[in-house]
């Protein structure tokens, strides 16, 4: 094996004859999205050693997983992108745009146009991946602690995560948090009655199987009898009522219990913060802070907490540490990585978060800063209190003295007929019932609002009489009197200007796919093409409420429905559901499904999960969510399941066997040959299989994981099917389910074994659906199924050109590897006392992103090209490559010191080169590595730090944004 890549043919011939019909068509979408052109694959194939994709595959894949034949589809053929765009425009005019005043924990909003473009719209925000290279991620580690810092200091509970999934889920996780980090031995925990229903859906989902007492009461005279560890208080409650919570804060502490309290953040810049009145932890959502409605997501939950629950914390924290020159860094605390960690003693199975939808709440108030904030604040809830007054002065009954944003209004008998009346004029209201309605104000609302209201009512009222006269609805006794927001970072920032510049300062500040690839194995990080990204903005799919009317809905809903059927008919499965909006909670949902079937046969005792000891981490701690018992299956030598560990644990285990979860292709990157096997094992011991879909980027149009035995997988639409990940999220998991586990499907079941809802939103976060859409229908099957191949051909391409440099550690069958590959480093640590890390941060000198580090085996790196990446982009990692093994030959040969060589000391700032200069290896080879690389001097990246030192951040742990003070120094 060479270092360098055959040669192009020299050779060219006429270009065929096409037909008008063919030139009418253009240039299909799978050549835009597939990289290679067919010359380069043809020099990849030669590489590898076969002469076509369908050889590949022969080799590849086992022959026992191979669809044989045409599958029945209904897909169609695939559509161009104008032919895509108009068909969704199509879709698109089916919905019905209303001003939104249901309220229940959605809010209309407007997302400042410098931020839709600047981020949203924006593929170095959209792009990027999780910040686990922090050294390249500084930009959107740095938005993340302004959202941290906005969350607490809104709250006023000091420590913040970067960000949840929705207000539900993080209800759940603080459910969870309060249990564990309090003294409490009682399983119940008490939920104000006044708490948004999908919230109380989604806390019974996951109490249930985790053993907890739920007890929805109203609070009204007080907390009821017996003990309790926790409590969750609604502040406003679902009905818009604003009560003092302090006293059931001291009632639940006096009884041993913590506490968390509902928050709406806007509604915090008015009223006295959970923290100050004696919460242990907030919950919410910034949807309101310029998030899109998007018909329920994606939209950032948020959870904050005492000092002392810090590190009890779930999903993402972003601390401040410092780099290898002293200077202040951010970083991941350690606790986010802990699902990979303590698999199934995590304390959370959270991976995925919203991230890109955070930094557009953090972006949305460092625009408006603490001055207009309060400003939009005072306005939603005048425009409430003038209405609610308005009501009040035509003989009506308003339920609630004290509200913020939120008026229930009483009309015994006529809800309906007044809430068709207001449809009718353009304005959605929420039917409590046939005598009350409920009318949420927001940053939309219009005085000409206010008036059609009142003319639905009956009402006439003049708006600056009643204003002149109104006061305001807030309890004297909880107006905000403290600062909030009182860093530089909300207050430099105001103008349009300004924003700009500091979006692109961030951004220079992050390596993302709009500047290099991202080979990160398992992850997919593969084209988000503009095309299927336009879509999620348009008002028709963005300002959809999740509670509106089903007329209003249509088009949505119908693309939800075609994009369901799509995925199960890809996959293999009889049904799908799109709620579950992260990979982990589509992993929860499916695991649920399966306990709910083996109650409903009669067969509760199964409760064992089987797990691979490669599987993701998340795995086992959805496992353990689902409420199963976790036990590890060995893999052998070759990186697949050991066929007698896994019989020896079914014999084991017997009738307790629930499931086995299991990725295809593997974690360690190759397509089992006995898969078949290992199912029918579990399926002939009345377990079921559940098939991680992770993978299902090796598996698209050549083997369906529901027609080779997988009973439920959940499918990364932000991997597979090009949702981009945000810096992290947004995430969607639909789960996919074989006819047996239809019934079982979140939120669709009933009776005593349905499974419950595991997001607020009724379809999860269909807000980015449009984009999985729009991917399948112009890529059509054969269109997915080159992308799968080439994707395999990528992989294989690396290892045959690494594998000399560094070992591939697992092959399977011919030598071939799936879609990614692992490089094993463990031999060359040894002998060279270089590391993964000094590796992984190398690449960044060469302007480009490491792969997966140390994940599913410590010392490895494992590497995913995708299909999208051309041949120049492929060769330019593997000359990176190749250039840093030749690197590490000279500490090996003893020209460089171990603890000193351009390895260790990366990456290299530009401020370190033209500082003093004390190093062994040379300026100029720090900044430009090897000058064969193709593409280092020319798309130079400068790292804006040195090495981060995750220890002191680790044993210093600072979430929020540091004075000013602390940089000067």
């Amino acid at each position: 094996m060479t270092d360098a890549p055959p040669a192009p043919s020299s050779t060219t011939s006429a270009p065929p004859q096409l037909s008008l019909a063919e030139l009418e068509a253009g240039v299909p979408f799978a050549d835009r999205h597939v990289g290679p052109r067919p010359a380069e694959l043809e020099r990849m194939l030669a590489a590898i050693g076969v002469g076509s994709l369908e050889e590949l595959a022969d080799r590849a894949l086992p022959p026992s997983i191979r669809d044989t034949g045409e599958v029945p589809t209904s897909i169609p053929a695939p559509a161009s992108e104008t032919e895509m765009l108009a068909e969704l425009r199509g879709l698109a005019d089916r919905n019905t745009v209303t001003v939104p005043m249901i309220g229940l924990g959605y809010a209309g909003t407007v997302t400042p146009p410098v931020i839709r473009r600047h981020v949203l719209e924006n593929p170095a925000w959209y792009t990027a991946y999780t910040p686990y290279q922090p050294e390249i991620s500084q930009g959107r580690l740095e938005a993340l602690l302004a959202f941290q810092t906005m969350v607490a200091d809104l709250t006023g509970l000091p420590v913040a995560g970067a960000s949840l999934l929705d207000e539900a889920t993080a209800a759940a996780e603080a459910m969870t948090l309060l249990r564990r980090a309090g003294k409490a031995k009682s399983p119940r925990f008490v939920v104000d009655a006044d708490t948004l229903p999908q919230t109380v859906d989604v806390l019974r989902t996951r109490a249930e199987p985790l053993g907890i007492e739920l007890v929805v009461a109203d609070l009204a005279d007080g907390l009821p009898e017996g003990d309790l560890f926790g409590l969750l208080l609604s502040y406003p409650g679902a009905s818009g009522r604003v009560a003092d919570p302090r006293r059931l804060i001291e009632e639940a502490h006096a009884r041993g219990g913590l506490v968390a309290v509902a928050a709406d953040l806007l509604g915090l810049t008015l009223l006295t913060p959970p923290g100050e009145l004696g919460a242990d932890a907030a919950v919410g959502t910034t949807q309101r802070f310029g998030v899109p409605l998007g018909f329920g997501g994606p939209h950032a939950g948020y959870l904050s907490v005492r000092q002392q629950f810090a590190r009890q914390l779930p999903g993402r924290l972003v601390g401040v540490s410092r780099d290898a020159d002293g200077n202040p860094a951010l970083r991941l605390a350690l606790q986010t990585r802990e699902q990979h960690i303590r698999r199934e003693k995590a304390t959370s199975n959270i991976c995925t978060a919203q991230v890109l939808l955070a930094v557009v709440a953090a972006c949305y108030a460092i625009y408006h800063g603490p001055e207009g904030l309060t400003r939009i604040a005072r306005r939603t809830h005048r425009m409430a209190a003038v209405l609610a007054a308005g009501l009040r002065a035509g003989g009506l009954e308003v339920a609630h003295e004290n509200f913020f944003d939120t008026v229930v209004a009483r009309v015994p008998g006529r809800a309906d007929a007044i809430a068709d009346a207001l449809h009718t004029a353009g304005i959605s209201v929420r039917r409590i019932s046939a005598d009350e309605l409920g009318l949420a104000c927001s940053e939309l609302t219009t005085v000409a609002h206010l008036r059609a209201l009142w003319g639905a009512f009956g009402v006439e009222a003049d708006v600056a009489d009643l204003d002149a006269a109104t006061p305001d609805a807030l309890p004297a006794d909880l107006r905000r009197e403290s600062e909030f927001l009182t860093h530089p970072t909300f207050h430099e920032h105001r103008s349009e200007t300004a924003l700009m510049r500091w979006l692109r300062r961030l951004a220079d500040a992050d390596l993302a796919l709009d500047r290099t690839m991202i080979p990160l194995g398992s992850c997919t990080m593969k084209l988000n093409a503009t095309a299927e990204m336009e879509p999620i903005t348009w008002p028709e799919f963005a300002e959809l409420h999740p509670f509106a009317p089903a007329a209003d809905t249509e088009g949505t809903r119908e693309m939800i429905t075609q994009l369901e059927r799509w995925l199960a008919e890809l996959t293999g499965y009889a049904a799908v559901s799109v709620q579950p909006n992260a990979g982990s909670q589509g992993e929860l949902a499916g695991l649920l499904a399966i306990a709910a079937y083996h109650r409903s046969r009669g067969e509760a005792e199964r409760n064992v999960c089987l797990i691979p000891s490669s599987a993701h981490g998340t795995n086992a701690a959805s496992a353990v969510m689902a409420g199963m018992r976790v036990v590890v299956v060995a893999t052998d030598s070759a990186g697949n399941v050991d066929l007698a560990d896994l019989r020896a644990k079914i014999g084991e285990h017997g009738s307790a066997l629930a499931a086995l979860m299991i990725t295809y292709p593997s974690t360690h990157g190759v397509y089992e040959a006995e898969v078949r096997e290992v199912c029918a094992a579990v399926h002939e011991a009345g377990g079921q299989v559940y098939v991680d879909g992770a993978n299902l980027n090796a598996l698209l149009g050549l083997a369906r994981p529901g027609a080779f035995g997988g009973d439920v997988s959940h499918l990364n639409l932000h991997k597979t099917f090009c949702i981009p990940h945000g810096g992290g999220g947004p995430g969607v998991g639909p789960v996919a389910v074989a006819e047996h586990l239809a019934p079982f499907l979140p939120g669709r079941g009933s009776g005593d074994h349905a499974v419950g809802a595991v997001s607020a939103a009724p379809y999860g976060s269909p807000g980015v659906l449009p984009i999985s859409w729009a991917y399948i229908r112009m890529m059509g099957v054969e269109g997915l199924r080159r992308a799968t191949l080439t994707a395999v051909a990528a992989a294989n391409y690396v290892a045959a050109r690494l594998d000399e440099h560094y070992p591939v550690l697992y092959a399977g069958r011919d030598g071939a590897v799936a879609h990614e590959c692992i490089l094993d480093l463990r031999g060359i640590t040894k002998e060279s006392g270089v590391t993964v890390d000094d590796v992984a941060k190398r690449l960044a000198d060469y302007g480009l992103h490491a792969p997966t580090m140390s994940f599913p085996v410590a010392g490895t790196l494992m590497v995913e090209p995708t299909e999208s990446e051309d041949l120049a982009e492929i060769d330019r990692f593997v000359a990176a490559m190749i250039g840093i093994r030749d690197e590490i030959r000279r500490v090996q040969a003893g020209e460089w010191p171990v603890d000193d060589n351009p390895l260790r000391g990366a990456p290299h700032t530009a401020a370190c080169l033209v500082d003093k200069w004390d190093h062994p290896y040379p300026r100029d080879l720090a900044a430009y590595p090897t000058g064969a690389v193709p593409g280092v001097h020319d798309r130079k990246v400068w790292p804006p730090v040195r090495r981060i030192d995750q220890a002191h951040g680790d044993r210093n742990l600072v979430c929020s944004c540091p004075p000013i003070e602390a940089y000067s120094s």
